[in-house]
């Protein structure tokens, strides 16, 4: 065999292998690790994979059935999961900036320490989910359902949650300054140790939500309903303000947000929030811009022509019979 021959054979069995590693996250059951994996699945069935390390670059998985999935540590960088239903799955440590998550279902799934930066959740079901100790800094949730979702200790600086339903959620020790909570359901939820600073919580519904220790401050409670809230105290009051449409527990007032005499203060946690949002934003466009040139990379590879193949070896001369 030539060396043109043996050059070309090892090559075929080298991209034969890429191939088929590249394709394993769909077609075997449990796959511990997996490359990149881009282009479109609409409506693929994962449900019970293995999936965790997976790279999700620029991929389109529109309703996805991922019940119950293991993709912990996985990456979703500028990628589509609209829709796609991730009930049970377990995400812990997952990175998510820039993702189209809007109207997908996670009930009862684990994200615990995921970053998900600018991501998009608008209209997801949430039940139940736990996204304690996560960066959330200006993602989007505008009417998401997360009741009694965990997100204590979580960073949603500059997040957008309006409209939401978290009823009897645990924001204990979350950082919401400068997040948008205007007319959202926050009934039986707690805010312990939370920090609102510069906040937006109009309209408003805080009812049995539990305020101990949590900082208001610069916040803007103009007809929000705090009438039943637990562990409000005028101190706290004294640094947001609110309106006549505003409503507090018997014997505690509030500054007029549109009257001349409202202090305000702006912190370094209000400063830093603000930041914060801001970076988000910035790192959710490069995840898509990266996202689109890996797709559009991907395509030109498809759309490339297949290398010739080598010229067969001419027939040895037959023998002439004496």
């Amino acid at each position: 065999m030539s060396r043109l021959r043996i050059t070309v054979a090892a090559l075929s069995l080298a991209l034969s292998a890429m191939a088929h590693q590249a394709y394993a996250g769909v077609e075997d059951k449990d796959v511990p690790r997996m490359i990149s994996l881009g282009g479109t699945c609409v409506n693929c069935e994962l449900s019970g994979r293995k999936l965790t390390g997976a790279r999700f670059t620029g991929a389109n998985y529109a309703k996805a059935n991922l019940i119950g999935a293991d993709l912990r540590g996985a990456s979703f960088f500028g990628s589509n999961f609209v829709a796609a239903d991730l009930s049970r799955a377990d995400l812990r440590g997952a990175e998510m900036r820039g993702a189209n998550f809007v109207g997908a279902h996670f009930a009862d799934a684990r994200l615990s320490g995921i970053e998900s930066s600018g991501a998009n959740f608008q209209g997801a079901d949430m039940p139940r989910v736990d996204l304690s100790s996560s960066e959330l800094h200006g993602a989007i949730m505008i009417g998401a359902n997360l009741e009694r979702a965990n997100l204590s200790s979580s960073e949603l600086m500059g997040a957008n949650l309006q409209g939401v339903n978290a009823k009897g959620a645990n924001f204990s020790s979350a950082e919401l300054n400068a997040s948008n909570l205007i007319g959202g359901n926050f009934e039986r939820a707690s805010f312990r140790d939370a920090e609102f600073t510069g906040s937006m919580l109009r309209g408003a519904i805080f009812n049995g939500a539990d305020f101990a220790g949590a900082d208001l401050s610069n916040a803007n409670l103009a007809g929000a309903d705090l009438s039943n809230a637990r562990g409000l105290d005028q101190d706290q009051l004294d640094e947001a303000c609110g309106d006549g449409g505003t409503r507090l527990p018997r014997g505690l007032s509030i500054r007029n947000c549109s009257g001349g005499n409202v202090r305000v203060r702006v912190s370094s946690s209000f400063e830093r929030a603000q930041a914060e949002a801001a970076r988000a934003q910035v790192e959710a466009n490069r995840s898509r811009i990266e996202a689109a040139a890996h797709a559009r990379a991907a395509a030109a590879l498809r759309a490339a022509p297949a290398p010739p193949r080598p010229p067969k070896a001419p027939k040895p001369p037959r023998e002439l019979d004496n």
